[in-house]
Order: C-alpha cells, then sequence, then structure tokens
C-alpha cells in the first residue's frame, strides 16, 4: 500500500500529504518473466566494519515503477532524458476501472478526458497483485479501443497500476514475428501512446489512493539515450 511520506528541510515544515505511489526496489520483486531478476547485492557494510556502506543494483530500465519512453517501441523514437519535465509534473486525474479484464472504451467514456490530462488508472491489480511477488499474467490491462481514444483527446500522460500497460502477449501466442509485432496488442497499444508523444507510466501501486484529482510529481533517471527510466512517482491531493 502506497505510503504517506513526510518531507522535510531546514527551514521548513513538515509535509505529511505525500502519497508515495512507488513500487519499492528490492529483491524478489515482481519483475516481466523474460526479465532477469532485480538484485541488490550490499558489497561494502559500515556494520561490518567497512569505511562506507555500498550496494550494487542489477536492473533493467523497465524494473519497477518506471517511465516509457518513445524509443521503447519507435525506431529512433525520443529518449528518456529528452523528456519534457513538466510532462511528469502537474495536476492528474486517477480514475478508478471496475472492469476485471480491462480499460475498456464503454467504461472511460463517460469521465469525459479533457486535452492535456495526466491520467492514471486504478485498477484491481494495485489492492490483488502487489500482496505477491509471482508475476501474474491476468492482470487489468489498457485495451487498444481506450488507447485511441485517450490518444484523440489529447493527453499528455497515461499510467496502470502494473508491469505494463498492455495485455501480457508473446511470440508464441502468433503465428509469426512479423504478427506479434504488427498486431499484438502489447505493440499496437505501447505504439499508439509513444508515436503520439504520450509518455508511459508503469507500475505504480493505487491501492491506498481514492479517485479523484492531485498533483503527481514524479522524474524518471536522466539516463542517457535511455528507452525508459526508474522513477519515484508521489501524489498530492489537491
Amino acid at each position: 500500500m502506497p505510503e504517506k511520506k513526510n518531507s522535510s528541510s531546514k527551514g521548513s515544515p513538515a509535509r505529511n500529504d505525500l502519497i508515495d505511489i512507488t513500487i519499492p526496489f528490492r529483491n524478489g520483486m515482481v519483475h516481466w518473466p523474460s526479465d532477469p531478476a532485480p538484485r541488490i547485492e550490499r558489497i561494502m557494510d559500515v556494520n561490518k566494519g567497512d569505511k562506507v556502506t555500498m550496494s550494487k543494483l542489477q536492473v533493467i530500465s523497465h524494473t519497477g515503477t518506471h517511465i516509457d519512453a518513445p524509443l521503447h517501441f519507435v525506431p529512433k523514437g525520443g529518449t528518456i532524458d529528452e523528456m519534457p519535465l513538466d510532462t511528469m509534473i502537474g495536476t492528474a486525474r486517477v480514475i478508478e476501472i471496475k472492469d476485471p479484464e480491462s480499460v475498456k472504451l464503454e467504461e472511460l467514456a463517460p469521465y469525459d478526458v479533457r486535452p492535456g490530462e495526466r491520467i492514471l488508472f486504478k485498477t484491481q491489480n494495485s489492492s490483488r497483485l502487489y500482496k505477491t511477488d509471482e508475476f501474474s499474467k491476468e492482470y487489468v490491462f489498457v485495451s487498444y479501443e481506450a488507447a485511441a481514444y485517450l490518444v484523440d483527446r489529447g493527453i499528455v500522460l497515461v499510467a496502470l497500476d502494473y508491469l505494463s500497460i498492455c495485455k501480457y502477449e508473446t511470440e508464441a501466442d502468433w503465428d509469426s514475428v512479423n504478427e506479434y509485432l504488427t498486431k499484438s496488442d502489447m505493440h499496437r497499444v505501447h505504439r499508439i501512446f509513444l508515436e503520439n508523444g504520450i509518455y508511459i507510466l508503469e507500475a505504480v501501486d493505487l491501492s491506498g489512493v481514492e479517485p479523484g484529482e492531485y498533483e503527481l510529481i514524479c522524474l524518471p533517471i536522466k539516463l542517457e539515450r535511455g528507452d525508459a527510466g526508474l522513477a519515484r512517482a508521489v501524489l498530492r491531493p489537491l
């Protein structure tokens, strides 16, 4: 469950209204099944007599809470270090989706999504799937029809509360690699967002967040020519 964090600095009052929606990076955390497992190794430790404490991380750019850049699916697409900083800082709307399978157009349309919005989808994923470190193929995803609607409405950011915004698919689900690359929702949904300059925030935990408007504060690691960037994501109620 997301934690409310105090943030304070010398000479300024403490803040207790910030909600951390980031998935903690740790050994054994849930990850995409074909990716290497995240790993933290403590290579120096002051508690064991070393001069400093230091850790070595094994991590890919799409581990845990992260932002996809266009390059992730689009040849010669924009990189994470080129992302406009205000994309991930500003007013955002958390929309709760009841459908147990996917974000569908018929449930989404009544929310009257507006141009320039940042949309975060809260689904059953947050309350159900983060309770285990085992990857689940049965997560709520964003349908292609809903994705096309969001692109048409002119949003700047979309977020989902699991490791991928798309339906779980592999090459084995299709007759050829070409069909997988051109017809699978895994590729179609990513591409329709990223080709239109809409950044994707994946693997946020919204289990403790009520639907409504918030201020989103989220920035990725500045990975040069990066296809994605690990991020810390925080919401502040408005």
